[in-house]
Formats: C-alpha cells, structure tokens, sequence
C-alpha cells in the first residue's frame, strides 16, 4: 500500500455475547499488523464517533439476539437511525462493510445486522465491501475468516477511492480510471472462497499477522494404525502442512491472590439486565415417566413477595452456577485447589496492547477464585480459535503443542469444526487431552466468555396462580464421543434437577427436622419480556397453538389466563382455541393431561395430539407429527388466518418442528388461496410481520 494513502477506518461493533468484540478486536489486531490505523468503539459509545461527520471507512460487525433483535448494545444506535425524519442522503457520504453474526436455526436470521445494513442504505450509504452473515449453526468462522481476508483488498481499494476524490488536479484522469476500476473490484467481490486467496500487499512482504510456520519436524506420537484423526491426533495432509496462526492476543489481564477474609458480591452484582430476585422453590414435579427418553420437570417458584410480574408468554432467566465437580477439577488441573477460598484481585494489566482493554464488567473486582469459577466465567463454553492460539504458548508437549497449532490455523478450520465445535469439547477436556498445557488463571479470564444466565419460557399465568411462577424443561444431555469420553448434563437443566431431587423424591431424601418439611431451596431470576409472544388484546380472537414436548409450556399458561377471564368476564365473547400437541409415546412423556380439563370446561376448543413412537394396529397409522396433524385441519387453519385474523402459535424445536411447521402453513395457503408457493410463502411472510404468526423456537 503506496505510503501517502490514508489507513484510517473507524471499527463500530455491537455485542450481546461477546462473539462480534471478539472479532472487531481481531480485525483491529490485523489491522494494526498491516500498518492501519482502526478506531475501535462499541456502537454504544455514541459520543465516541460521529457517522454524521464521518469521512473514512467504517467496518461493522454486529450480532443477533432474541428472536431477530439488535443486542442491547446497538438498541440507542438503531433508534437513532430509525428515525423517519432523517433525509434519504443523510449518509450519503458514509462508506461502510458490514458483518453480521446470527444462527440459521432461528427465523430472522442476522436481523441485527440486516437492520442496521437495510437501513443505512435507505439514508444513502454506500458499500465498499459485500455485507458478510456469518452463522453459528455451522461455525462462523466458515464466513468470518474469509471475510477478514477480503476486507484488507476492499480497504485498500477505498482508500484509492478516497486519495483519488481528494486529489483532482493534474491527474484527474488517471484518478478518474483507478476509482473505475476499484468500484469494478468491489462490485465483484464476493465471500465465495476465491477470497481466501486475497492478499493485502503490505511492503512486498506477507501480512505479518498471520505466523507462517514449516514444523515438518513435529508430528503427535501416535501408531502407525493411527490411520484417522482424532482430537489429540491428525493425519495428513494437515499433519503435514505448514501452519497460518493467527496472531497471539495481548494478555491484558492481572490476578493477585490476597487472603481468606471478605465477603463475596451478591449475585445481583453480576447482571445489567434487570432487577434480580432470590424466590423459593415452592414445588416440583417429574412430568414424565421414568423410562422416558426425555425427562421433563415442573418448577413452581413463589414470587408473592416480590414486585416480579409477568404475562403468559414472557421468558424469564435463571442465573446458575457451573458444575461443582467441573470447578473442583478445572482447579486441581491448575494446581490452584489450595487457592479456592482465597480472594484475588483482578486488574487491566498496565502497559497492556490490548485496544481499549477494560476490566470485564462479568468479574467482580475482588471475589474468591472459586466464586469467579462458579458464577462469573462459562467454564463449559467452546474454545475460540483466539483462546486455543494462546494455550498454545502453555503448552510445552512438542505434539501437543503441534496439534493445538493446528486447531487455531486456517488449515485445521474442518478439524476444528469436527472435534472441538461439533463435540462439545470444553476447556477441562482439553487440559486432560493435552495435559502439558498449564494456563495461567488470567488467561482463562481473558478467553472465557460470561456464564450466562438461562432463559426459560413461563408456563403459568399470575391472574389464575397469583403469586406463582411455573416453568417446564427437559435435563439437557450431552452423551459421550471421542473427542470427550464423559457425558454431561446441561449446565442449568442438570444444575436445576440437582436442587429440586428433595422435592421431586423425597422418599429418597432425609427430611429437614424442622417441622418435618422439605429445606426450601432458591434461586435468582431476573425478567426477560417477550414483546410479541402474548395473547391477542382482543379474546375475541381465535388462535392456534402449536406445542410439542415442552414446546406446550406457555400455552398452559394461555390457557390458565382464558380460564380466568372467561370466568371472570362471563359476558364477552371468546374466540375458538386450538391446540396441537405431540409427544413419543402417550403413557410416558403426555406432560400435561390436565389439558383435557381445559377442553371439558371449554377453555381449550380443538385438542389435536399426536404420539410418533407409538405403534398403531389400525390399518391406516395416523399422523406421528405435529406438522402432520396441522395439514389434516388444512381448512380450519386457512379459515382463522384468511378469513377471521386469527393468531398462530409455535413453541418448541426449531430444526425438526418449526420448520416442518411453517412448510406445512405455505403448503395449505397456497391450497387455500389457489396460487402458488412463493406467494404463499410472502402471505406467510406478511402474518409474521403483522405478528399474527409468533414463534418461540430453540435449537
């Protein structure tokens, strides 16, 4: 790059999880390496920046949260621009990329960044790179990489366009015939994988962020029958192949033991969120049989006195602690078990190269090292590639060392897919496999994202329970594979069992002498209001539901809440209600045979279930899915979406219901409105944005 031409660019992102920091703080290490100079800001520090006013590049990385939302970090900037008032050449004169991150799984996948994308071209800016949507589903890194790759070109480019506005005097038309050519440049880049082939020109040498290493020398002890990879092995061409590692990440910060005296914060401290409470468990209940796949459990919670209110539909989060054998383990690993107990002090280490390092809001400046283990860090999370690049200097085993290398390069992208992502393997499965690694405890508060609070949807109603808080999950397992010989449990479901077993079995426990009842256990919870996923304002309304599994859970809710009005408000008039359940088999995992009360005392007005494991002696086998029992009432559900703008409902499994779901409605508007199936699909589009066709779905 010609040494007159500007390298400034202005680095915006907007993070609910940390993942889109992550990434401006790598495009802004790289860029540093490449001899740029990025201005890095959250998109929240809007007196820090000025796109208004602002003449260099701007590349965004923004994420995706909730069910298509912007973070909480970008909600003041996207108010700000979604301001009717603002003229359509508002930015005319910005120039911008953008990535967005999100997760095909739910429906509006990359919102967030659609958004901001949508409408900052509606205001007149213009794009001097494509818009990349990376998706966690697959691994963002399959979009990510390539897309930092081909931004230092795209760059490069605009900042020609740029010198070539700025300068037109003699060589008007020569500037003239490079900005041409650039703008062609841009137009045709794409994230196809021809741009991992870009490269940047910096000095005639290689991007010097990237450590090209030929360690031909170096393999894994391993057999010669070794013929397939594994975690702790790989085979050629990778075992073969020279590296590109990233770069390593600046340490940034410092940890000081002190002693044994103190107090640590109250867990209300940890969250920005909300207003926390700390309510009783009140009851509990084991929905399923015990020879089901799957188990369901009920928790009732006692929120009489607190000033915690909710509607039928919201979500609520649970705030849990990791595993206590897992934070025993990862210290004995460390050799810190002596330590546990001990407060330490956790400071931004002091001449650090870090940009903009601050103190993570998630640690509290002085706590004990177990409380940081157990209620701050997500100590189950999966390694990113900047994490791994950083053991890797922790790690002494030629092989292993080798094999981590592999893990962060470019090269190992599928191996780090397979058996670190696709496997679940977390930070204690990667000390066992490579045990030579010995990670300093700053390091891990470094790489180790937040321990976020678990949401979970309400299945209850205040008007039919005052004061009760009801909700239902599934104990999440992770079974065992190579590459992590142990089965888990999920972090909260396994953590939430645990608690309530006393209440859930208490045959199997010794009762409390007190009174001869059962200690009452409790836990934190803050409110997480869902917007949309409500009752019509006007019971007149019919709805469908659809809820299969625990998917059912906020429409028992609904249901409780019609039941009341309905007695309590005898003289209006309530719309019919549907609602579609399945589960495997009926004398196992039916949860909520109470819904049989609703449909007797005429709450609930069409029950249509289904059983997909059970076999059938019928001749013909009935419908095993939801989806299936949906198109059987093919008429029904035209006539309350078409004719009598009712509500639709989904609640459950995204992959294989949600979507099996929303083909069968295309399929049936399609019938019902005799068009065909891209018009269907823009009906179908329409409910949704009319909020009549709400989902709540999960992967």
């Amino acid at each position: 790059m010609c040494c007159d031409l500007k390298r400034r660019f202005l680095l915006l992102y907007a993070t609910q999880k940390g993942q889109a920091k992550a990434i401006a703080e790598e495009i802004w290490q790289q860029a540093g390496a490449r001899g740029l100079e990025a201005d890095m800001y959250c998109m929240s520090e809007m007196d820090k920046y000025n796109l208004e006013t602002e003449k260099d590049p701007v590349v965004i990385v923004i994420s995706t949260t909730g069910t298509g939302d912007p973070p909480d970090t970008a909600r003041k900037f996207v108010k700000k621009i979604q301001d009717a008032t603002l003229p359509p050449d508002h930015f005319a004169h910005l120039q911008y990329g953008l990535l967005g991150l999100g997760d095909s799984e739910y429906t509006f996948f990359c919102n967030g960044g659609k958004t901001v994308d949508r409408r900052l071209q509606e205001l007149g800016a213009q794009h001097f790179y494509s818009t990349g949507l990376a998706d966690d589903c697959v691994g963002l890194e399959l979009v990510v990489d390539p897309w930092i790759d081909g931004l230092w070109l795209a760059l490069k480019e605009a900042f020609l366009l740029q010198k070539d506005k700025e300068d037109m005097s003699s060589v008007v038309d020569a500037a003239s015939n490079s900005a041409s050519a650039a703008l062609q440049s841009v137009h045709e880049l794409n994230l196809s994988s021809k741009v991992q082939n870009l490269e940047l020109e910096n000095d005639g040498g290689r991007s010097s962020d990237l450590l090209s290493q030929k360690l031909a020398d170096i393999h894994l002890a391993a057999s010669s029958g070794d013929t397939e990879p594994s975690l702790v092995h790989s085979v050629p061409p990778l075992s073969q192949s020279t590296l590109n590692i990233p770069a390593l990440p600046p340490e940034y910060i410092e940890v000081q033991f002190q002693d044994t005296h103190g107090e640590n914060p109250h867990l209300s401290s940890l969250i920005s969120e909300g207003t926390t409470f700390e309510v009783p468990v009140t009851k509990a209940v084991q929905l399923t049989r015990e020879d089901a796949i799957k188990t369901a459990l009920l928790v009732e919670l006692d929120i009489a006195d607190t000033v915690f209110d909710y509607q039928p539909g919201d979500a609520f989060c649970v705030m849990c602690p990791n595993n206590v054998s897992e934070v025993e383990e990862l210290l004995h690993i460390l050799g810190l078990s002596e330590k546990g107990e001990h407060f330490v002090s956790v400071k931004v280490k002091q001449g650090t190269k870090k940009k903009g390092a601050i103190h993570p809001q998630h640690i509290p400046e002085r706590s004990t090292l177990k409380f940081i283990l157990t209620w701050c860090l997500e100590i189950r999370a999966i390694p990113k590639k900047a994490f791994l690049r950083a053991l890797v200097e922790c790690t002494s085993d030629a092989g292993e060392k080798r094999r981590l290398q592999e893990f962060c390069s470019r090269q190992g992208a599928s191996d780090y897919t397979r058996f670190i992502r696709e496997s679940n393997v977390c930070l204690l499965d990667l000390l066992h496999a490579f045990p030579s690694c010995k990670p300093s405890l700053n390091l891990l508060i470094e790489h180790l994202p937040k321990l976020q609070a678990r949401s979970y949807s309400v299945s209850s109603s205040n008007l039919y329970q005052p004061g009760k808080l009801c909700f239902v999950f599934n104990i999440v397992e992770f079974p065992a594979c190579p590459a992590r010989p142990v089965s888990r449990k999920g972090v909260c479901t396994g953590w939430l069992a645990e608690l309530i077993t006393p209440l859930v079995h208490p045959n199997k426990n010794s009762l409390d002498t007190k009174g001869g009842s059962l200690s009452t256990e409790k836990v934190s919870i803050f409110a997480r209001p869902n917007n949309t996923f409500h009752l019509p304002a006007d019971p007149s309304v019919p709805i469908m539901m659809v809820g299969p599994g625990t998917g059912v859970s906020p429409f028992i809710g609904f249901l409780q809440h019609r039941q009341k009005l309905r007695e309590e408000h005898t003289d209006w008039e309530f719309g019919e209600t549907w609602l579609f359940f399945g589960c495997r088999h009926q004398d196992r995992d039916y949860l909520f045979k109470q819904l049989r009360c609703f449909l007797a005392n005429g709450t609930l007005t069409h029950l249509k279930v289904c059983f997909s494991r059970d076999s059938s002696t019928t001749e013909a086998a009935p419908p095993k899915y939801v989806q299936d029992v949906i198109r059987l009432y093919a008429k029904e559900v035209a006539r309350v979406l078409l004719k009598e703008k009712g509500y639709f409902y989904v609640c459950g499994d995204k992959k294989h219901m949600a979507d099996g779901v929303s083909d069968a409605v295309v399929d049936i508007l399609s019938m019902a409105m005799e068009t065909n199936k891209l018009e269907a699909m823009k009906m179908l589009a329409m409910l949704r944005e009319a909020r009549r066709y709400l989902q709540d779905v999960w992967s």
